[in-house]
Formats: C-alpha cells, structure tokens, sequence
C-alpha cells in the first residue's frame, strides 16, 4: 500500500499567513521534506518549525548548487537534474512503506517552487495532493499597500534572470509587473526599468511579510544589494486617483 505526497504551499514567510489547510497536512504527515541551500536553515522549514512533532521524519534536500554556476551551464543542468531525481527516489521509499509526505514550498508549491521538478516525478506513481499557498508577490504587494492593476490592466511577472534587453521589452509592453528573482541581478533590473520608462514607479520589497521586511521606491533605493527574498512590483492602474 502506497502512501500520500502531499505538496505544502507555507506562504512568504509569515507563520500566521500559513492557511489551515497547510497546517493540518503537516501536522498530520509522517514525512516533512524541505529544501535549502547547502549549509543553509530551510526558509519553508523555519515558518513551520512551530508545528513540527517529536515523532516526525525530516528530510533536509540541499541543493548541490544555486549560484555558483550559471544556469545555462550543463554542470548545473546535470547537477540540479541528479538532485531532483535522487530527492524523488528518497521520497519514493517513504511513500512505498506506506507513509504521508508532505514536501515544503515557499509560497505556492507550483509557482516558481521546487516541489514541482518533485510533483513531476512522483504525482504519476502515488496519490497526490497539492495545498496551494499565499504567493511571496501578494504578500509583498500587500505588506507595501500598492494596488497592483485594476479592470482591464495586463499582469506580467517576470524572472529578473531575463537578459536586460528582453526585461526591458516585457516591462515595456505590460501595465503592471512583478519581477522575481531579484538578488544580484538588481543592476540589470534597475537598468530594464529605466530603459520601459518604469523606474520612476517600481517599488523595492525585501523579505515581504516577514519580521525585517521592508518596502521603498526603487530609485530611492541607495545601493544594488539585495537578498534572496526580494522582489520589485510595478504598478498598473494609470487612471488610480
């Protein structure tokens, strides 16, 4: 008898935006798998630590490699790739002696997650279920108080790993934009922004809804450092009062 994948979306970061759905899937699991950088405390880990039992199995994958290769290179294919198929196999024996695992995921587990590359692997084989999460853009733009686009405004969300030149032409054709994957590319956003005609109007969100969050204008933003958890919105709604 098989056991449940359970994907568990934990939200941007603030243990009390964790939906009831979530909480009782980790309660109630066998299993908790989460990732994180190597040598790194699991994010999605930490936002639900307080609901974690004695009794539980943990099954920390870390990742081989985030940024020290480029992500076109074939070393980071084949390395991401044998990290997903070994952490699928890893789970695949809890599940085949019958137990619920639940796979932690920052904001929505289908959204930009690595629990998908997991879904992919195991959803065909055993039962599955994702429990979908508040999204780190919606928590960011909430925490910044900034209406995001209205009636008919077109949303784009964007990876800030785009070349500058195709960052440049999206945000160009768009009324609003939610930029992910900030970090060390915040130079070439900052550049993109500028060259659509959209500095003026983005607005910096560090570690939205968390404890040391922060929200600011980009162009009053002194330097080009930003961590991980850090996005830019641009807002739509050009008639807005």
């Amino acid at each position: 008898m098989s056991g449940r994948l359970v994907g568990v979306g934990t939200g941007p970061g603030d243990p009390d935006l964790l939906t009831v759905k979530a909480v009782r899937a980790i309660e109630s699991a066998d299993v908790v798998a989460a990732f994180a950088k190597r040598g790194r405390v699991s994010n999605a880990r930490t936002t639900i630590a307080h609901l974690l039992r004695p009794d539980q199995v943990e099954e920390a994958l870390d990742y081989p490699v985030t940024t020290e290769i480029d992500r076109h290179h074939p070393d980071y294919q084949s390395q991401t790739s044998a990290f997903y198929d070994e952490g699928a196999a890893r789970l695949a024996r809890h599940l085949d002696s019958g137990r619920t695992v639940a796979v932690l995921s920052e904001g929505d587990p289908l959204f930009y997650g690595s629990y998908m590359h997991l879904h992919v692997r195991l959803a065909p084989r055993y039962p599955t279920e994702v429990i979908p999460g508040i999204t780190a853009m919606s928590g960011c733009w909430s925490m910044a108080g900034l209406p995001l686009v209205q009636g008919d405004d077109v949303l784009s969300v964007l990876p800030g790993t785009l070349e500058e030149a195709e960052l440049a032409t999206r945000l160009a054709g768009t009324d609003g934009a939610v930029i992910m994957k900030v970090g060390r590319n915040l130079p070439k956003i900052r550049s993109a922004l500028a060259r659509a005609g959209k500095l003026a109007d983005a607005v910096y969100v560090e570690r939205g809804t968390m404890a040391s969050g922060r929200s600011l204008r980009l162009s009053d933003k002194p330097d080009d450092e930003a961590p991980y958890f850090a996005l830019i919105l641009v807002p739509g709604w050009s008639t807005r009062p």
